[in-house]
């Protein structure tokens, strides 16, 4: 583990952060002692083929711990080694990518025609998105929607870092050709704070949140390198203090030189620690929409233990918390511990089509508004119609 720019309280410090620290790590060479099963290694990420690992774990002796090795091989890839691999035909059957990819177009169409936008890195018109494709195509083609995610394959890759129970959650990407490369960054959680937000959060919780979720990706048409797939740094999620930095000129500038990229076939997965510093790439091509379905793979221990309505408790608390602003009998400090004890302070689990990250990486979050209204003093049936909305727009 590089030496971190740690405060003594715990805390990373972006002013600290030097762009050579990353280098030394992103120096690393992947090697095959790392990733005995892998079939290659290509530009320092592992390549893994979907068929020979169906072959191999049917001819073991034991199919159970021949499984658990590749999950433990794997989990060591993204957490110590290359931090992404490639599952060369996660998809044996077309037809089934094909069946699904008819549906993701189908909804794109339904998506324009409703107006949808919004998107966390990319500018209007240059992709198509899809939110929570997941529920979307099991409720229009529940046929489909078995074939494609009845994968023991797929499973495999989420068990392998989530263990059981884990929680797919899915976005259908197609960038267009002219489409723009993204910026560097990291993804889910702490990778939808700009560096101030992300400060506040201690050390381990920097160490922490990438085990929380597995990054994802199944091709759904070619993708050769003309029509920009995503660019990787392997080795980068190594980099404690990474989510500090996305978006930084000279950390950016060492992404446009180091990455990598890898063209992929249809039925390709490709996999990755969220911390992993990655970008979509720029469609150059002429005629390839190039689509993918992203799959943000949840741990089962990412939720609370008991459902709150967090709703109903705002409302009725809101009254209490005006009129202990209006008189001065609570501080401001005290206000705020109130308001995070019992407002919702994250802006996701959410309903994109209707609540879009229009304007910054996330919708607004129930603390969002319960501050908003204290500070301009609205008074409770505005507020309370305000939140009603915003749980209706956060319903599927």
């Amino acid at each position: 583990m590089p030496t971190a720019p740690l405060l003594s309280t715990g805390h990373l410090q972006f002013s600290q952060c030097q762009v050579a620290d990353l280098d030394r790590l992103v120096q690393t060479v992947t090697v095959p002692q790392d990733c005995p099963q892998a079939s290659a290694i290509l530009q320092n990420v592992p390549i893994y083929d979907g068929a020979a690992l169906r072959k191999a774990q049917a001819a073991a002796a034991d199919p159970v711990l021949w499984r658990n090795a590749l999950m433990a091989e794997w989990a060591q890839v993204w957490g110590n080694g290359a931090g992404v691999l490639v599952v060369k035909g996660l998809y044996t059957d077309m037809a089934v990518v094909d069946a699904a990819t008819r549906e993701f177009q189908a909804l794109i169409e339904d998506g324009r025609k409703a107006g949808h936008a919004g998107d966390h890195f990319a500018k209007p018109g240059a992709n198509d998105r899809v939110w929570n494709a997941l529920e979307k195509l099991c409720l229009r083609a529940p046929d489909v929607f078995a074939a494609y995610y009845g994968n023991a394959l797929l499973a495999t890759v989420c068990e392998a870092w989530l263990g059981p129970a884990y929680q797919i959650t899915s976005q259908i990407n197609c960038v267009n050709p002219g489409g723009a490369a993204q910026v560097a960054h990291r993804d889910f959680h702490l990778g939808f704070f700009d560096a101030v937000g992300a400060e506040r959060f201690p050390a381990q919780v920097h160490q922490l949140s990438p085990l929380l979720t597995l990054q994802g990706a199944v091709a759904h048409v070619d993708m050769p390198l003309e029509s920009g797939p995503t660019l990787y740094l392997p080795h980068s999620q190594k980099y404690l203090p990474g989510y500090l930095v996305a978006g930084v000129p000279e950390f950016q500038s060492y992404f446009d030189v180091r990455h990598v990229q890898l063209p992929l076939q249809k039925g390709d997965g490709i996999f990755f620690n969220p911390a992993l510093m990655h970008a979509a790439g720029h469609n150059r091509s002429q005629a390839i929409r190039r689509m993918a379905n992203l799959l943000q793979v949840s741990s089962a221990f990412g939720r609370c233990m008991e459902t709150v309505d967090r709703v109903r408790m705002a409302q009725v608390l809101y009254p209490s918390l005006l009129e202990a602003k209006s008189s001065g009998r609570m501080s401001e400090a005290d206000l705020a511990a109130a308001v995070a004890a019992s407002a919702e302070g994250y802006a996701f689990p959410t309903n994109l089509d209707r609540d879009p990250p229009l304007g910054g990486l996330a919708p607004k979050s129930q603390q969002d508004l319960v501050r908003t209204a204290l500070a301009q003093s609205e008074p409770t049936e505005v507020f309370s119609a305000t939140l009603q909305a915003q749980a209706a727009t956060r319903l599927s």
